[in-house]
């Protein structure tokens, strides 16, 4: 995903010269077409996370978008006090670009897994918190990026995640994709970790439980609608996340619900616990570990609906 997000990125540069790249000593093998395409929109910070994103609201504020772009938690967490107070607070069109959410670097440990962003992200006033599955919300998840105007956040896969739509769709912000239709309950699920949700809905149908499947590509702003028409037409809510439990995808469809005072039959938060992950392998392992692979999900909410 990380290859299309920059591929992608290349081909808007080339028709927008607004666009730069700030960096902080990272990306070697991804970012060179850039780099040699437009050498005066890149710049190298350093391993500097919290400079890279003030000269990016500086870069920004002259009237350009700017991208920050690194590991995980690199661009959020060590420069979460600039995100919040030189571009959220500005209001500038920095756009905040993490590879490998969740547990994509599983076997370097808690540093580089990306488990606490999405809560952090989507509490910042102004920013837009987007989480693409695969290669077709990426592609058009970097267009929808570019042509908003403010601060983003981009959570990108790692590597060659499995496709979740069948085809071309269509993507806006705020608006989900619902990817297979269902009345039994409804699963909705944020980010890569919808390669493991599908399967698991697949599963569950061979056994007679139909399940919607809905894409919540947008955590921030959220499709109330959609979680709203899920609440009154289906038996249950599932949310599953690569993200602890604690105000993620799951605590924002929880909000929506009491705001709108709409209550599921039965409703199910899956994802990570409230504890540093100290369990070290490859990235398949650690979401079986923690119940988020296939089989897991669909055990789970098979024993959800049958009670």
């Amino acid at each position: 995903m990380r290859t299309l997000f920059n591929k992608v990125l290349v081909e808007r540069a080339k028709k927008d010269k607004r666009i730069y790249m700030i960096l902080a000593d990272i990306g070697y093998g991804e970012i060179e077409p850039f780099r040699e395409a437009f050498p005066e929109r890149w710049y190298n910070c350093g391993v500097a996370e919290q400079n890279m994103t003030g000269v990016a609201c500086g870069v920004a504020m002259e009237g350009n978008i700017a991208i920050t772009y690194s590991i995980a938690n690199f661009p959020t967490l060590r420069c979460l006090e600039q995100i919040r107070n030189d571009v959220c607070y500005h209001n500038v069109n920095v756009k905040v670009v993490i590879i490998g959410g969740g547990l994509a670097y599983g076997a370097l440990g808690v540093s580089h897994q990306a488990t606490e962003d999405i809560a952090i992200m989507r509490a910042l006033p102004n920013m837009v918190v987007f989480c693409p599955c695969d290669f077709a919300e990426a592609e058009a998840g970097v267009h929808a990026m570019l042509d908003y105007d403010g601060p983003f956040y981009y959570r990108c896969g790692y590597k060659k995640e499995p496709p979740v739509h069948d085809g071309p769709i269509k993507l806006k912000l705020g608006k989900s994709i619902q990817v297979r239709d269902g009345n039994d309950a409804t699963i909705i699920f944020a980010g890569t970790i919808g390669n493991q949700v599908t399967p698991a809905a697949e599963a569950l149908a061979l056994q007679g439980i139909n399940c919607r499947v809905i894409s919540m590509h947008t955590v921030k702003p959220i499709d109330r609608k959609a979680i709203v028409a899920a609440a009154k037409e289906t038996g249950a809510i599932i949310t599953v996340e690569e993200h602890q439990l604690n105000g993620g995808l799951g605590g924002a469809v929880s909000e929506v619900l009491c705001d709108e005072c709409v209550a599921p039959g039965k409703f199910l938060r899956l994802g990570l616990p409230d504890k540093y992950i100290s369990k070290v392998g490859g990235h398949e392992w650690l979401l079986d570990q923690y119940g988020l692979s296939a089989p897991k999900i669909e055990k789970t909410v098979r024993n959800l609906l049958t009670k």
